[in-house]
C-alpha cells in the first residue's frame, strides 16, 4: 500500500485509536480510559494474549461481572481524579505564563508600539516591519 495523502482515508481509524488510548498530560488518562472505565483491548492481544487477558479469561461469568461492576464504579472517582489533575495542571499552565508575561501600565502621554499581525503575505517577506508606530497613549 501507498501511503500518500490520497489515502488518509484508510489511516484515520488508526490516529484516532492512538489518540483516543493516549495519555494526555492535561487529564493524566486517556480518553478511553475516562469514557468506559477501563482500558482499551487491542485485537492482536485477542490473538496473542497478554497478562491482563489472561487475567480476565481465568475468572467465572460471576467474578468477572462483579468486578466489571466495581470498575464502573471506579469510574466516578477516577474522573474526579482526573479533574484534580486538570486544575494542578492548568494552574501550572498559568504561572508558566504569568512567569514570561510583564504586564505594563502606561500613562496618557507614553509612546507605544503596536505589533503588525501580517494577514496577507508581504512582498518584503522577513524584511517586513513588525511593528507600527510610535503611538502616544491619549487615555
Amino acid at each position: 500500500m501507498t501511503v500518500n495523502y490520497k489515502d488518509w482515508h484508510e489511516m484515520l481509524p488508526f490516529a484516532l485509536l492512538a489518540y483516543r488510548t493516549s495519555i494526555r498530560t492535561s487529564t493524566g488518562a486517556t480518553p478511553y480510559s475516562l469514557v468506559y472505565g477501563t482500558e482499551a483491548v487491542l485485537p492482536i492481544e485477542m490473538e496473542i494474549p497478554s497478562l491482563r487477558i489472561l487475567a480476565e479469561a481465568k475468572l467465572e461469568e460471576a467474578k468477572w461481572i462483579k468486578q466489571r461492576y466495581e470498575q464502573l464504579n471506579l469510574i466516578d472517582e477516577k474522573r474526579l481524579a482526573t479533574l484534580c489533575h486538570g486544575q494542578c495542571y492548568q494552574q501550572r499552565m498559568a504561572r508558566a505564563f504569568n512567569a514570561k508575561v510583564h504586564h505594563r501600565e502606561f500613562k496618557p502621554g507614553d509612546l507605544v508600539m503596536r505589533k503588525v499581525l501580517h494577514i496577507a503575505p508581504d512582498s518584503r517577506g522577513k524584511f517586513a516591519y513588525k511593528y507600527d508606530g510610535p503611538f502616544v497613549v491619549t487615555e
